[in-house]
């Protein structure tokens, strides 16, 4: 079997003409990232140790939670989340040190061009790309999960966390309408449920408190009124002080948040997005930004790599150090812009597509512009 793929590989270095020097970027570039990586989770993991210390002490929490339950799923997440930025310093840090070494300037005098040149960056960038969409769709969901319970326990205090102004469509004629929701107690505060017809509405539940009961399943109102009007015209109005019942729609319902899109999968989110949009719910737009994040940041991994290459290739009389100034104001730049185009795409009327896509589009064109006057 390793002899199989030892041939496999060989053949495909033979395809594309691959060659040392392409084995020698490729492995700069990804110790480089990886380093990147390794020292700025380092410096991350202990300001957050020491910032949560005394938390974790009061609360009790074993080493074994705080080493497997938090820092484990910790550390992908937050790394996959600037995957671009680490990628960008570690191109910019390798790629000057070869520029100041006169490396590139012997590569180029020995006959490669620069678009042979690229080649390498190009593959060692697919590889981050393709572990980044990994990661973003099958393993940090499940992270997300284990951290937030991990958070529940020995973070948070035991709360009632509450939520306001709560609108679900249960069905295409079924709206519900809660004004406080409390989550640990499932219960909750003048409460509407509407069936609409094509030009009254028949059924209408008013209720000033809910409680959901977990073991039968059931809610349980308090000072309800029901107004029923039948097909003849005839207006019904019930009332009393409490009521068992059950409802078309779960109590989970009520606790869906930005957030519950950062625990599902590739295919659980597209399946959850369109039942979203089929309950009128006005989060749908979060979910969809949170749906092209998981692309959107693999692909500006490779665009990031070429701007960084695009920089860095030349050699600054001043050292290594303007390179990474500078590639760190594009990098942070960059991320910036992202935040402001899905402010817009929350707040105002561009797409969640658009508002992920803009920034990639935006400085591919870029990054085009830089390589054509790369120093060559």
């Amino acid at each position: 079997m390793v002899e199989k793929i030892k041939a496999l590989f060989s053949k495909i270095k033979e395809i594309i003409d691959w060659k040392i020097i392409d084995s020698y970027i490729l492995k700069k570039f990804l110790s480089s990232f990886l380093l990147a990586i390794a020292l700025l989770m380092a410096i991350v993991v202990v300001f957050d140790l020491s910032d949560n210390l005394s938390r974790f002490l009061s609360n009790n929490a074993p080493l074994k939670a705080i080493i497997f339950q938090r820092y484990f799923n910790f550390i992908p997440i937050f790394a996959n989340l600037f995957t671009n930025l680490f990628t960008f310093i570690s191109v910019i840090w390798f790629t000057s040190k070869l520029s100041s070494q006169n490396e590139i300037i012997s590569i180029f005098n020995g006959g490669v061009t620069f678009s042979r040149f690229i080649r390498p960056y190009l593959v060692g960038a697919c590889i981050i790309a393709l572990a980044s969409f990994l990661l973003a769709n099958f393993f940090i969901p499940q992270a997300n999960a284990n951290l937030e319970k991990f958070n529940e326990n020995y973070l948070r205090r035991k709360r009632d966390i509450s939520k306001f102004d709560i609108h679900i469509k249960a069905d295409d004629k079924t709206y519900i309408y809660v004004e406080r929701w409390k989550k640990m107690s499932l219960s909750g505060e003048n409460f509407t449920y509407e069936v609409l017809g094509s030009t009254y509405t028949p059924y209408k539940l008013k209720a000033s408190e809910i409680q959901y009961n977990i073991d039968s399943k059931k809610w349980t109102l308090t000072d309800y009124t029901i107004r029923k009007i039948t097909s003849d015209g005839t207006e019904i109005i019930r009332t009393g002080k409490t009521l068992d019942t059950v409802l078309n729609f779960h109590y989970s319902e009520f606790n869906k948040t930005v957030s519950s899109a950062d625990v599902m999968s590739f295919k659980a989110l597209r399946k959850f997005i369109d039942d979203e949009k089929k309950k009128g719910s006005s989060l749908v737009k979060y979910y969809e930004i949170e749906k092209h994040k998981r692309t959107t940041i693999p692909v500006g991994t490779i665009i990031m790599t070429l701007l960084g290459l695009s920089v860095a290739s030349r050699k600054a009389q001043r050292g290594v150090g303007v390179h990474i100034f500078i590639g760190l104001a594009l990098s942070f730049l960059f991320i910036f812009f992202q935040q402001v185009s899905n402010t817009f795409a929350i707040s105002g009327n561009l797409s969640p597509l658009m508002a992920s896509w803009l920034p990639n589009i935006i400085y591919l064109v870029i990054c085009i512009f830089m390589l054509r006057f790369a120093q060559k």
